[in-house]
Formats: structure tokens, sequence, C-alpha cells
């Protein structure tokens, strides 16, 4: 934290704000979460309700070609760091491998340096805890939702799975709120604005919405009743020229998404009359952009693959710039770009240095002025999968201006078996990918291959142990009170060692004192004695110490060490699996 400190005190030395009286243009950048290429009227599809972004189109620059990462977490930590999700430390969304170094210069720091003030209303997904949270990497104001998505096991205890009337954490606070989540999060946006503009400060906000993700427990009624009498058949789209779409999908499921989508539309047509009405429209630029390709197998503008895939359809975004300064008419390059590309490009639209850090990505402002500009060929790399560390050529994509190879071994696995299967298309000649020519041009695929094989080894040697977890920090003035949940849990393989546990948290403590640990136990698991662990020591609670069919227990008054713990809880009965659903430590 000490040299994160001294890198932002000498961003601030050269990057000082604007004298006053010069207006800074205001930044909304709008990320919704699972939602395709192809959830868009103006990109074709006849079905979906989507009229203030198809407006927005209308007077946007659009990047025809513009890329993410096939799914949550390493978009996010992408686009906010300007540089590859492997130099973070994110790798997974997940089992804590979707929290992010603390280290890390963030858009939203450096824009709070340079006299913005910086908002996230939705999803933050990098980390629940100190000094991991939004709040702790630049954020001056954030209404967010734990975790990877509501109805996940970070959903803080009694809202579990609760779209409307959601428990969300406000400045790092649980709190109540009432309403659908989407709209909490637009109205909490626009109160920062209102404030914003009263202050006249300019003003960085962030509409990471989770949805359209699911599980779908809770969609918006009044949408939902609309796409209730709507045919949303395969046979209501055009034909695709690629991939088809899954024959028996499932159709109730595709009417939620569309409800969830109408109505995140329907509140960036209340932002935009809030920009009208403020006058604040001329100054400032609207972004839209999607997360990973869309949650399920329907239209997608004919591209290959959906969420989770590095073929086309799970990495190609649709991607609007709206800024009146640069022209009010619908304009598009085929210029190429990516995630890491935002923070730059924002930047340099806010005339605000970069961090002195390496930056994977490049601004693209000067074909945001000229569509007809060009900037130097490049070559994008895109790879995710599960696990704790990446593997060479495991689930990737090196993409170039006209080929692209690809790896297509699966999201859902941690190692790759076997040979790698490389797949070479011509995205000039074959846009959706359908024709493998590998064996044609085997010259290209060695080419790309060793594109590949240098990004590799440059990102993963970013930093000693590069690919090691962040630890939560307890006990902290910045975090008193530290809530775990599953998702921050590092999983352990048990290569079939009986005793060995599934799971553990790795935790940081400042000095030896004593905690009040609470276990909230998973609803299906039926003990007797609860041990928690801590290192090698062990708190027993026997079941004679609670009352019958309580799901949680309290340790009162434990003493953990200083430095490094790991942190679990069995019983006799689960020797092998840590019980724990949650766990609330308390600094007494």
């Amino acid at each position: 934290m000490i040299i994160k400190s001294c890198i932002t005190g000498l961003l601030l030395l050269c990057s000082l704000p604007p004298l006053m009286g010069q207006t800074q243009p205001n930044v909304i950048l709008i990320m919704t979460d699972d939602q395709g290429i192809g959830d868009f009227g103006c990109t074709g599809n006849p079905i979906i309700k989507t009229p203030h972004i198809d407006a927005m189109a209308k007077r946007s620059l659009r990047m025809q070609r513009f890329y993410v990462s096939p799914v949550c977490a390493p978009t996010r930590a992408c686009l906010l760091t300007g540089r590859y999700n492997y130099r973070t430390r994110v790798v997974d969304t997940f089992a804590g491998r979707a929290m992010m170094e603390p280290a890390e210069i963030t858009l939203a720091e450096i824009m709070r340096d340079n006299g913005y003030q910086t908002g996230i209303f939705g999803k933050w997904h990098l980390g629940d805890c100190y000094p991991m949270r939004s709040i702790d990497q630049g954020f001056t104001r954030a209404v967010v939702h734990r975790g990877g998505g509501i109805g996940q096991p970070s959903d803080p205890l009694g809202a579990e799975g609760k779209y409307t009337n959601p428990i969300l954490i406000d400045d790092g606070v649980p709190k109540p709120f009432k309403g659908y989540c989407t709209d909490i999060y637009y109205e909490n946006a626009f109160q920062f604005i209102r404030q914003c503009a009263q202050d006249k400060k300019p003003f960085f906000v962030y509409l990471p919405d989770n949805c359209p993700h699911g599980p779908f427990l809770d969609v918006p009624q009044d949408w939902m009743n609309h796409y209730e009498t709507v045919d949303v058949g395969n046979d209501q789209f055009p034909a695709s020229q690629g991939e088809p779409m899954q024959r028996n999908a499932n159709m109730q499921k595709r009417r939620q998404i569309f409800s969830m989508i109408s109505n995140i539309d329907e509140n960036i047509g209340k932002l935009y009359h809030l920009l009208d009405d403020l006058n604040l429209r001329q100054n400032t630029m609207v972004i839209f952009m999607t997360d990973n390709g869309p949650n399920g197998n329907r239209y997608r503008c004919s591209l290959r693959g959906m969420k989770t895939s590095v073929y086309e359809g799970g990495i190609r975004t649709l991607f609007l710039w709206d800024w009146p300064k640069l022209g009010h008419d619908e304009r598009s390059s085929n210029t190429m770009a990516a995630h890491i590309d935002l923070l730059p490009t924002i930047l340099q639209a806010c005339k605000i240095d970069p961090p002195n850090v390496q930056l994977d990505g490049r601004s693209f402002l000067s074909v945001l002025k000229n569509p007809d500009s060009r900037l130097p060929a490049r070559k994008l790399f895109i790879q995710t999968h599960r696990g704790n560390r990446p593997q060479a050529y495991h689930h990737f994509a090196a993409i170039g201006e006209r080929w692209k190879l690809v790896n297509h071994s699966g999201f859902g696995k941690e190692t790759l078996k076997g040979d790698p299967k490389f797949e070479l298309f011509d995205l000039q000649n074959d846009p959706f990918e359908m024709n493998d020519l590998s064996h044609e041009h085997p010259e290209i695929v060695k080419q790309l291959k060793a594109d590949y094989d240098q990004w590799f080894q440059d990102v993963s040697h970013t930093r000693k142990d590069n690919y090691d977890v962040p630890v939560i920090q307890i006990g902290t003035r910045y975090e008193p009170v530290t809530v775990l949940s599953r998702q921050d849990m590092r999983k352990s393989p048990s290569h079939g060692e009986p005793g060995k546990i599934r799971g553990q948290w790795l935790l940081a403590n400042p000095s030896e004192r004593a905690y009040r640990v609470t276990v909230h136990f998973q609803k299906n698991v039926k003990y007797q004695t609860a041990t928690l662990h801590c290192n090698d020591q062990q708190f027993t609670h026997d079941e004679n110490e609670h009352a019958a069919g309580q799901n949680h227990v309290i340790f009162d008054e434990i003493d953990l060490p200083q430095g490094k713990i790991k942190l679990w809880v069995t019983s006799p009965q689960h020797p092998s699996e840590n019980l724990a659903y949650q766990v609330k430590l308390e600094a007494r």
C-alpha cells in the first residue's frame, strides 16, 4: 500500500487538476452483465425493446470490433487498469481468483486524484473485503452488491437472491433498499450526479449493472407482462449466417432476460433526461458496453459462441461512445479496440496524464474524433479459464487485424487436457468463424503462436509470485467487521487425501488480538460439533452450546495470531469440507 500511495502522489504532481474555471468533461461508463451483441434493436434484434440505447447508437461512434474477456471479473480488471487481467491477479470469477491486486492503479483512483468525484453503482466483482473493495480502489461513492452477482453465496444474509428490495453495500456498509436493483443503481447514480452538478464538480460515474445476469429469480414485472405476450421463438429472428441458435432454448428464460434488458434501457432514458435537465449533456461523454457475450444461445448477429467462449460471440460487444463534442450523427469504425483501451482513451479525452505503469491498452481518441483515421496494426490476446493459474494455450484467442488463432478448450476446465487444438480464422473473409484454415496457412499459425508466447510470458512475469492470491486484511480501521463468503474462499484440491479441506480463507491480521467470530453454516449441512481452524489452532463449539436447528454459532473472544492466517470450519461428521457459508469477524 505504501508503494501505491507513492505512485498516486506522483500522479498528483504530474497531472494536477485544471485551473479554476476550466471545465472538465464528465464521464459515464455503463456496462451491462451477460448482455450479448444481439440483444439490441440497433443490432438487428426485432423483438427486444431498447429504444433509448437505439437512439444513443444513432448519435454515437460505434466501434464495430470491440473486444472484452469471455467472463465477468477479467473484463472489469482490464477496463479499470488498462492492463491485461493476468497482470492484476484476476484469473477467474470466484474462489478468490476475482480479487484484484490492491496495488493496481485504477481509473477511479486517477480520476479522483485529478479533481473528479467518482461513483460506482452496481457490480464491482473484484474483491468484497478490504483492501480490494471499490471504496479502497478510488470510488468516493459506492452502492454495490457483493460477489459476482445477486443470488450467489456472497449475498448478505436475509436478502439471498433478492433483485427486488435487496441488501446492498452502501459505502462499505450493508443497507436494505427498496425497489428493483437496476432502478436502485440508477437512482443513486442520479442523486450523485445531481450533487456533483450542484457542487460544480466533474464526475466519473461507473454503472456496471449486474443485469441481465442470472439466476432470474426476480425480473421487472411490467416488462415481463409485455414479453409474456410476445413470440420470442427462434423463427422470429433473422436467420443466422453462422452458428445457428439453440433449437430447444428456454423461452421463459429468454423473456426474463429481455425484461431485465428493457428495464436497463428505460433507466438509460431517464439518465439522458437528467443530463438534459441539468444542462450537462454537451459536456458529458456516455459510454456503453457489455462485459462478455450473452448468457444463452440466442440471437447473436450470426457470431459464433456466447459467454465463456473465445469465439467472436463470446468476446465481441456493442460499444457506443456518445459525446456531443465529437458530433451528433451515427458513425462507426472497424478499428480493433478492447477493454484495456478504455483507461488510456478516457484519460486522454479528459486531458489527464496516464499512470507511470506499464499499460497494455492504447488510446483510440483519434478514431473517436475521425472514424476514418487509422491506428497502427496490433494484436490482442484474450484468455480466461477456470483454476488458480493460467496455463499456456488453454482457452485463448490471439487476434490480429485479419487473422485469429484460437484454442477453444473450454472455460470450465482448470487444466488443458492433451495438446492444444489450434484453429485459424480469416475474420476479413469469414467473420463468423466457420472455416478453420490452420492447415492451409501453417506460417500464420506459427507467427500468431509466437506472438502469443511472447505475450503470455510477459503478463505472467509482471511481478514476483504473479499469480498469488491477494490476502484479505482483517481488524483494520477501514473495515472493522469483515464478512467472508465462499466467493473469496480458496479451493484446495483433495487429491484423494482423507481430511483434506475443500476451501479456506487467506487472511492477514495486523496484530494479535481477540475476535468475535460468527459462523453461518450452509443450509443443507447438519452438524453436531463445529470446529474453527486457524492455522494450527482449533476452537470447538459443541452442539449443546446452541439451540437445536440454529444454523450459526458464535465463537466469542477468540485470540487470533498476528500475520497470515488460514481459516476454515469443519466438524467430525464433515472433516473434509469447509462447512461455513459465511463467517463474520469482529475485532474486539
